[in-house]
């Protein structure tokens, strides 16, 4: 197979920056401040304070019987990229986080920066096309044999269930479980805001008879160009005029009061867009 040294250029120096990011939660942040952390970095810090054993060592031993089981469920190339990934997280957490000092101030402080650069640093390594390892494989797998339940329950229950286990055998603390719930929900939120949220906006869908001349409003308002679908209205049996458009946050207030200045009869929904692809927006990846 022929290797793109450019893009295997790129992985790595992905994996060192978003490594850089996840060791600094982990060791500068959240180590000290004694709370439970969610997934396989989350028992890596049960296993240091139970047995002194450092986190990137501790991930690394977990990660092995994980990797062996759940191969077959993963296919080798994101198995592969995922074990480089979670080698270079775990060298810098165990080597190059030390050399920096250790957050010593507020356990909140210390939750809300741990969740900021431990999501920023994930989010970067799934942009790749790679995971750390651990409960993503895990993750994956389960997905494999239950493809109807959600990434998002067994995610979730894998998550409380760490936290509960940290805070069971090691914190003992409600202060430390409330912080390690906050820690969990920031990190989700600021992946999905990095890997969607750039590009979100919004999409709208106008019911009206005068479709082609709201369209032209729209265009010579954002440059937005729209879709005009034929529809019926189920009650009154009259053709109407489905105008879909998508814009950003900024532009759709404006073009929702335009649309009832123009047409006051007319029925606008308006929903929100994770990511828009395409003219005028994000131009998609090849």
């Amino acid at each position: 197979m022929k290797i793109d040294w450019k893009e295997a250029g790129m992985d790595i120096l992905t994996d060192i920056v978003a490594g850089a990011l996840i060791a600094a939660g982990v060791y500068n942040f959240a180590l000290q401040a004694d709370f439970p952390v969610a997934g396989f970095s989350g028992i890596a810090i049960i296993l240091y304070h139970l047995l002194g054993i450092p986190v990137g060592i501790g991930t690394i031993l977990l990660n092995i019987p994980v990797a062996v089981f759940c191969y077959r469920f993963l296919g080798r190339a994101f198995f592969l990229k995922s074990m480089k990934t979670m080698f270079i997280s775990s060298v810098i957490i165990d080597y190059v986080a030390p050399l920096f000092p250790v957050y010593e101030g507020s356990r909140l402080l210390a939750a809300l920066c741990m969740g900021v650069l431990c999501g920023t640093g994930f989010a970067l390594v799934f942009m790749r096309g790679s995971s750390t390892g651990g409960q993503d494989f895990i993750t994956m797998s389960v997905k494999k044999v239950k493809p109807h339940v959600s990434l998002g329950a067994i995610t979730g229950t894998l998550d409380i269930a760490t936290i509960i286990l940290g805070s069971v055998l090691v914190f003992r603390d409600v202060d430390g479980f409330i912080y390690g719930i906050i820690v969990t929900y920031l990190l989700t939120v600021i992946i999905d805001k990095i890997l969607y949220g750039i590009d979100e906006g919004k999409m709208t869908l106008i019911v009206t008879e005068r479709g082609r001349e709201l369209a032209k409003q729209i265009d010579a308002y954002s440059g937005r160009g729209s879709t005009i679908l034929r529809g019926v209205g189920s009650y009154s049996g009259k053709n109407k005029d489905v105008i879909m458009c998508a814009c950003n946050n900024k532009e759709m207030y404006q073009i929702k009061k335009m649309v009832h200045t123009l047409d006051p009869e007319a029925f606008t929904i308006i929903m929100e867009s994770n990511e828009v692809v395409g003219e005028g927006f994000k131009e998609e990846v090849k």
